[in-house]
C-alpha cells in the first residue's frame, strides 16, 4: 500500500472513531427524546444540543470543503441551536443519521484519490482536505467524550 492511501485509511478510521475513544454510533445510541432535552447541573448545553451542535459543526466543514461559495454560520450562535430538546424522537434520531452521513461523505472525500489531500483550497486560507478531515475528527472527538460524560451524569452509561 502507498503511503497516500496508508495515510487516507489513517484519516478514515479517525473520522469513524474507536481507536482511542468510542465509535459514534455507540456513544449516540439509546439515546431518546425525554433524556435529550434534560438538563444537567453546571452544564450549560443539554444533550440535544450537543448532537445538534456536532451536526451543524460537522456540515459547515463540510460544505465548507465542497463548496468554494458557501458561507460559515455566524460564530458561535450559528453553530448551537436554541431549543433544549427535540421537537420528537423523529427529529432527534434525524440528527443523529445525519451526523452519521456527514461523515460517511467526508469520508468518501478523503478516500477519493483524485482529491489532493495537502492542496490549499482556492476559496480559502490555507484549508486543505487534509487538516478539515483532522478537525472534523477532533471536534467529533471532543464533543462525544462530552456526551459520554452527559450519559453517565444521567445514568444512562454502563460501560467502562
Amino acid at each position: 500500500m502507498n503511503k497516500d492511501q496508508l495515510l487516507r485509511d489513517h484519516l478514515t478510521r479517525l473520522m469513524r472513531c474507536g481507536q482511542a475513544f468510542m465509535p459514534l454510533q455507540e456513544v449516540l445510541q439509546g439515546i431518546t427524546v425525554a433524556d435529550a432535552g434534560k438538563t444537567v447541573k453546571h452544564l450549560p448545553y443539554t444533550l440535544w444540543q450537543l448532537i445538534e451542535h456536532l451536526r451543524i459543526a460537522l456540515y459547515d466543514i463540510l460544505d465548507f470543503t465542497r463548496n468554494p461559495a458557501y458561507q460559515s454560520p455566524a460564530w458561535p450562535d450559528g453553530y448551537w441551536p436554541e431549543e433544549y430538546a427535540p421537537a420528537d424522537q423523529a427529529t432527534l434520531e434525524g440528527s443523529i443519521r445525519s451526523i452519521k452521513a456527514g461523515v460517511d461523505a467526508m469520508v468518501e472525500l478523503v478516500q477519493d484519490p483524485a482529491n489532493d489531500l495537502f492542496k490549499p483550497f482556492p476559496h480559502g486560507n490555507g484549508q486543505t482536505l487534509l487538516r478539515e478531515a483532522l478537525l472534523v475528527a477532533e471536534h467529533n472527538a471532543y464533543h462525544l467524550g462530552e456526551i459520554v460524560v452527559f450519559k453517565r451524569l444521567l445514568g444512562k452509561w454502563d460501560k467502562v
